[in-house]
């Protein structure tokens, strides 16, 4: 390497011990001197393209070791091109909407809640949101930049630029228009701590062990007050919500007398051992499957929904879900809260979608239906108690103890995450998986296994994405429907919405301003189209980013744009097989039907000295 401060004697002379540090600064100076890597894209600017595309980080916390992996990664591979005749345009992007900002808000406003939010107004929201947003932008540049990084942070991408964010509405058009779009009512997880819906690969990031408390309840048959079916589960702030029990037709399940309360229970015969571990203490009366369970009438446990009788709630279903290998072999089913509960229950006709009991409002606190619990946090250990108790006090409770399992919590708040049916907008991943998997094998990877194991496993089981957001800083669902949303029209650029609304001089797109705007109704004139609330999950901007940060197709036409897709190279760390990946993927399948690069490479992950994954989150 050649330092200007340096004779030609000092670089045919190795010290016996370099001072590296100094090598270092001199060599960054000297680069700066020469502004060496806006030259070497300069001198290289005709020859032919070699295409990167960054990952965009969230600018809310400094760089750990693990951005430095990746990111030294990403620079050897990128000069290499660069030095072997090529033009590689190096942009740096930031990740700028969703929660990693709000969560950041929420704390120093100590905003608990989504009316917390409403209380100042969204415009007030956003506005501290987009003030914090590049908050450590200079110290990841100066730490990029001391790692001898060469990338363009002058020329960077913000998902929060209006160019970035019309392009998502482009793409999002796309997918509209091929039918990849629909809006149902699922169970999803759910995050009680920032009040949205999560994607399944989000739920999927943050396992943690946990100790929670495993009930037997009994719930007692309409026709013998005496006898009482046994379900068992570790979700006691579940059964107010409770409106069937399920059983396995296949299963033997026996009705049995316990010797010392003398009390009449049915379970299956062969999670006996739940109950009494010693093997005795009661007597068999009856033996039979679970087919002869199918109909049985019980009491509820509690009278909140006692009316959803008059649907054919309180019986016993039959459920190919219900296994032998854990609880009793009888299953309580809340439809709110449970994705096998909603769906036997939709299918019997006791719920139609959006009808399941969900006294739990956004942020997990009990709701005036379940009057006995209003105002309590389901998830408190208080509220847990409370529950017990009653039903302890009511002779329903058979048996109490402790139960550590794995259990989901929400990436950014450190909630626990529950199940949730929720009203939300998805794409149909399922309709393009064959694609999918034909293009994830387009691709080089290295290592083959990350691609042939993990990645093509991931594909093949893939759900459909939920990319919609009860949040208010994102980039907003540009679509206006009507109240019954029988009618819904998806809008694809600022000049649409502006044809659209008769609106001019539409110049930022974030919901603030575009909930504003109105469509009128061409089915019934005289009433107006006004946009969903939600907004997009920030995946679904950071999968766009092949298309947004060049604002394709607006300001680059399709011949450039060609020559810079599907990119010539991408890398990240391990984790992103089911984040950015994922979602490049999916969405290049959807609108291009081609896999968006054509050689990956995928760092393993840094370690904290805890053993957890290297977080700005957790700051480890």
């Amino acid at each position: 390497f050649r330092i200007s401060s340096m004779s030609k004697t000092e670089f045919n002379t190795v010290p016996e011990h370099p001072n590296f540090p100094d090598l270092e600064t001199h060599t960054l100076g000297y680069w700066k001197e020469i502004d060496a890597f806006k030259t070497q894209l300069e001198k290289t600017k005709d020859l032919p393209p070699y295409t990167f595309y960054d990952g965009p980080p969230f600018a809310t916390g400094l760089p750990h070791y693990g951005h430095i992996c990746a990111g030294t990664i990403k620079d050897v591979v990128t000069r290499y091109a660069a030095q072997t005749g090529h033009y590689v345009e190096r942009r740096f992007g930031w990740d700028c909407h969703g929660l990693p900002i709000e969560f950041e808000i929420d704390k120093e406003y100590n905003l608990k809640t989504r009316e917390d939010v409403l209380k100042i107004g969204v415009d007030e929201y956003n506005k501290r949101c987009r003030a914090i947003v590049m908050k450590f932008a200079k110290e990841w540049e100066q730490i990029v930049s001391r790692l001898g990084r060469w990338i363009d942070f002058e020329n960077d991408y913000k998902t929060m630029d209006v160019t970035f964010m019309e392009s998502v509405w482009w793409v999002f058009k796309q997918m509209f228009d091929k039918g990849l779009v629909y809006r149902g009512a699922k169970v999803m997880p759910y995050s009680i701590g920032c009040s949205t819906v999560l994607s399944n690969f989000e739920a999927g990031q943050n396992f943690k062990d946990v100790q929670d408390a495993s009930v037997f309840v009994g719930f007692p048959l309409v026709n013998e007050p005496a006898t009482k079916l046994v379900a068992w589960t570790t979700t006691p702030w579940t059964l107010p919500s409770n409106l069937a029990l399920c059983v396995n037709k296949d299963l033997e399940y026996v009705k049995i007398k316990d010797k010392k309360t003398e009390e009449v229970l049915i379970l299956a015969k062969v999670r006996l051992g739940e109950l009494y571990k010693k093997g005795d203490g009661y007597t068999i009366l009856e033996t039979f499957k679970g087919q002869a369970l199918e109909g049985q009438e019980y009491t509820p446990l509690f009278n909140y929904f006692a009316d959803r009788k008059a649907d054919g709630a309180f019986k016993v279903l039959l459920g190919a879900h219900v296994t032998d290998d854990a609880g009793t072999g009888i299953v309580h089913t809340a439809p709110g809260f449970g994705a096998d509960d909603y769906k036997i229950c939709l299918e019997k006709g006791i719920i139609k979608p959006d009808s399941a009991p969900l006294p739990v409002d956004a942020s997990g606190f009990f709701t005036e239906p379940v009057s006995d619990f209003a105002g309590k946090y389901i998830k408190d250990h208080a509220t847990e108690r409370a529950i017990i108790k009653n039903l302890k006090e009511r002779n329903l409770l058979i048996h109490e103890t402790q139960f550590m399992h794995a259990y989901p919590f929400c990436w950014r708040s450190e909630t626990p995450l529950i199940y949730r049916a929720i009203s939300s907008w998805f794409i149909n991943v399922k309709a393009i998986k064959e694609d999918l998997l034909a293009n994830n094998k387009k691709a080089y990877w290295v290592p083959a296994f990350a691609q042939e194991k993990r990645f093509h496993n991931w594909l093949e089981n893939a759900e459909d994405w939920c990319f919609s957001r009860n949040r208010f800083w994102g980039n907003p669902i540009p679509l206006w429907v009507s109240e019954d949303f029988d009618e819904v029209v998806c809008v694809g650029s600022i000049a649409e919405l502006q044809e659209l609304s008769g609106v001019q001089n539409i110049n930022d797109l974030h919901k603030e301003f575009v909930d504003k705007i109105t469509i009128p109704s061409k089915k019934k004139p005289g009433t107006v189209l006004k946009r969903v609330d939600e907004v997009f999950d920030c995946w679904f901007e950071s999968g766009s980013m092949p298309y947004a940060q060049v604002h394709y197709p607006f300001s680059m036409n399709e011949e450039e744009f060609q020559k810079r897709f599907p990119a010539d190279f991408i890398g990240e760390g391990l984790d992103q097989t089911r984040g950015w990946f994922y979602t490049l993927n999916v969405i290049g399948t959807a609108v291009l039907n081609s896999n968006p690069y054509k050689n990956l490479i995928v760092n393993g992950l840094v370690l904290a000295a805890d053993g957890k994954k290297m977080s700005k989150r957790l700051k480890n």
